[in-house]
């Protein structure tokens, strides 16, 4: 691709397919897109798309500024998934790196990701939405599978959606897995597909599971995403139903997700909730 005079946009890529789709909607807009991958964490298959990529380690903030810095980066986004579990055992700090994360106080998601977002903006690098060129991936409100939730179903959606805006304040994580208004398991740094085996073999069958944003979610980075996959973890603890916060949270494999879940017999809905904070269709 002649990217001559193109614009060009940061990527500051994660796991899973967020950072692929990203660069090809920028790029359909006109942007060159300049990606930072990262070890063990992003698909090879960005090293193909995206227009010029630098890979990194956990930590090496230092380096991700020089770079975007040399590619003429003025503004970014952060798009795709980083095993949380791998700040114990896989990082490799930058002297940039290793300063801001001894400020950190409280080493929470979006408190990470602001400290680090701060610091891009200090260097003259704004940090935008992931979701600028990709709106239509968010989730749908409404009952995406021939299946509807049952009374029972309901009650525990219900129940579920208040537990997870609790911990959401709390900036632990944003899915809980409940089952007859129990709550089973809630998501912290192992992540949603874990949260969800270890939730549903508890319920042994029939779990719920809830998943929404933060009440004070920053939309650059980190929003609730599921999709294909997520049915598979849910298949496997033979859980129920899985509800999920339109328009706040992305949807990835929407045709494929739904065929899994109809063959799955597994509910899939997106839901709203009304002034009195009760999710609703």
């Amino acid at each position: 691709m002649d990217v001559a005079g193109m614009s060009a946009i940061g990527l500051i890529a994660g796991g899973g397919q967020f950072p692929l789709l990203f660069t090809q909607a920028a790029q359909k807009q006109g942007r060159k897109v300049v990606a930072i991958a990262h070890v063990n964490e992003t698909l090879p298959e960005l090293e193909t798309l995206a227009d010029v990529i630098c890979w990194v380690k956990l930590g090496q903030l230092g380096k991700i500024i020089k770079y975007f810095k040399r590619e003429g980066v003025e503004e970014t986004v952060f798009a795709g998934t980083i095993t949380k579990t791998r700040i114990f055992k896989d990082v490799l700090p930058d002297l940039k790196g290793l300063t801001l994360w001894n400020k950190i106080d409280a080493r929470l998601d979006d408190a990470i990701l602001r400290a680090v977002a701060d610091t891009l903006e200090q260097e003259g690098i704004k940090v935008i939405a992931s979701t600028c060129y990709l709106d239509h991936l968010f989730f749908p409100r409404g009952i995406l599978t021939k299946k509807k939730p049952d009374k029972k179903q309901w009650e525990d959606i219900r129940f579920g959606w208040s537990m997870a805006r609790r911990i959401g304040k709390l900036d632990i994580g944003q899915c809980v897995v409940v089952r007859d208004r129990s709550v089973l398991a809630v998501e912290a740094i192992e992540g949603t597909d874990a949260a969800i085996r270890r939730g549903g073999t508890l319920a042994g069958s029939g779990a719920v599971v809830v998943k929404l944003k933060k009440p004070d979610q920053d939309f650059r980075f980190d929003l609730p995403a599921t999709g294909e996959q997520t049915i598979q973890t849910i298949g496997e603890v033979k859980g129920a139903v899985l509800a999920v916060e339109a328009g706040q949270s992305l949807l990835f494999d929407r045709a494929a997700m739904i065929r899994a879940a109809d063959k799955a017999g597994i509910v899939v809905v997106g839901l709203t909730e009304d002034d009195q904070g009760v999710p609703c269709i």
